[in-house]
């Protein structure tokens, strides 16, 4: 069976010579050893000055606005994970949508500023599959408007964008650490924030307000990472090389055989050091799509349909029309990618696509 994706799992000897320490310790939790190494090894590797590590990718959204006491209307994408427009409800406030650029699936930032009221908090966009938002510009109608910018940048680990880390942009950013993204914990996260003040508050935010031992800054939750996971990600980081050369290899093979004039693939913009974090590739229409899955399925081959469908359709939302996002999601498919995918499934899963009519 071929999966969307597969899991990097390092040596287990490796692992458990790691995850001894907290045995020996016997303190697995609220921050020992273990996530300390790894947020000060992940501030190194990423070139970022802060660095929270979290239990999961969602609570860093939600704590995110809680941080910046958002209220009223936050301005999104509906071509993202459920998590980035849930966090919005979650929290209380109201996403409102904008639609993203054809090509870059991002959220379009000459659409922004016409989305914004009276009742505008902020904006959280997402750099899609690890392609940055149009930072610059965001940035600018943020302080046009004096609006707050969070990134959902879950798909993001190790991207770069003119040389500096994608991590470093708007107000906070989030990352997903889940056992199928590039860097992973098993399950967890990040945030990110370069503002010294508002790193102290996400700080106490993640770990239930506490300001020491006996003392409390204010309301809280629980978010801290494990030492079991902060053990998963200290034995996975140093063969990130490795993940990164062969998942651009797999691409490489996708990019030479497939037929383009059947199916558009993910234009990285300008200016970014991309992760290979995921092969997206849009068909013509959504027959295809449907085609090709039913015949990849029958060779064993599971593609996943991602993001899929758009957010704006979310039951518990109004809905808006969102064309680019509806069409694209509709119609886009991500191709399984992995450090270990070999070069004849690659031509297999090309073979089937090219057949495609």
């Amino acid at each position: 069976m071929i999966n969307v994706t597969k899991t990097f799992l390092p040596p287990q000897e490796e692992f458990n010579a790691i995850l001894k320490q907290a045995w020996d310790k016997k303190w697995i939790t609220n921050r020992g050893n273990l996530v300390l190494e790894l947020e000060k090894k992940l501030k190194t590797y990423l070139s970022v000055p802060n660095i929270i590590a979290t239990t999961n990718g969602t609570l860093p959204l939600q704590i995110a606005i809680k941080a910046l006491k958002l209220k009223g209307e936050i301005i999104t994408t509906p071509f993202s994970y459920v998590a980035t427009s849930s966090s919005i409800v979650w929290e209380g406030c109201i996403p409102v949508f904008v639609d993203i650029h054809p090509d870059y699936l991002t959220i379009d930032e000459t659409k922004i500023e016409s989305a914004i009221t009276e009742n505008t908090s902020a904006i959280i966009a997402t750099h899609v599959f690890g392609n940055p938002c149009h930072v610059d510009k965001i940035e600018a109608i943020a302080k046009k408007h004096q609006l707050k910018v969070i990134y959902d940048a879950a798909h993001s680990f190790g991207v770069t964008y003119k040389g500096n880390s994608i991590f470093n942009y708007g107000d906070i950013s989030a990352c997903s650490f889940h056992a199928t993204k590039l860097f992973h914990t098993g399950e967890g996260g990040a945030m990110f924030c370069n503002n010294q003040e508002l790193f102290n508050t996400l700080f106490y935010l993640h770990n239930f307000g506490h300001d020491g031992p006996e003392q409390f800054q204010g309301l809280g939750i629980n978010a801290k990472m494990s030492e079991l996971q902060a053990a998963m990600g200290l034995a996975v980081l140093p063969y990130m090389g490795k993940i990164l050369d062969e998942r651009k290899r797999v691409i490489n093979v996708y990019q030479r055989e497939l037929i383009f004039s059947k199916l558009k693939p993910l234009i990285i913009r300008d200016n970014t050091n991309w992760n290979y974090s995921y092969y997206p590739v849009v068909f013509e229409t959504e027959k295809q799509l449907k085609a090709a899955i039913l015949e990849l399925n029958k060779n064993n081959i599971y593609p996943r349909r991602y993001f899929y469908p758009s957010l704006n359709n979310l039951p518990y939302l109004k809905k808006v029309d969102m064309p680019v996002s509806e069409s694209i999601a509709q119609t886009i498919l991500c191709l399984p990618l992995s450090h270990d995918l070999n070069e004849a499934s690659i031509l297999k899963i090309c073979e089937i696509l090219n057949e495609i009519e």
